[in-house]
């Protein structure tokens, strides 16, 4: 990655969450890429998996697969326009401090 898009990745907010390789999926139609389907922890069960195209680059640029099993890391990258602040929960009221009753003491 150039120095350039490197800087515009770190300014854009982001998320990485881990994940697992599940299996490899072997396409029926030969003309079709080989899917990696990965389960991300910390997604609602029913959206844990993933399916991606399983074909990365290596550090010199050449061709490589993830292997059955793999740990990886996913992360989601979105421009700073496309997000908005997230609230803050509002604190709670602290309880009162109780005084003690004040004496009634006759004169």
């Amino acid at each position: 990655m150039s120095d350039k898009r490197e800087k515009l990745a770190v300014d854009k907010p982001t998320v990485t969450l881990p994940g697992t390789v599940e299996k490899i999926i072997s396409p029926l139609d030969p003309s079709e890429p080989e899917k990696a389907q990965i389960a991300v922890e910390g997604a609602d069960d029913l959206y844990r998996e993933i399916r991606v195209e399983n074909t990365l680059q290596d550090a010199a640029g050449n061709p490589v697969s993830l292997k059955d099993g793999a740990e990886v890391n996913v992360t989601i990258e979105a421009e700073s326009e496309a997000t908005t602040p997230k609230r803050q929960p509002e604190a709670k009221e602290s309880a009162r401090p109780t005084r003690p009753p004040k004496d009634k003491t006759t004169s």
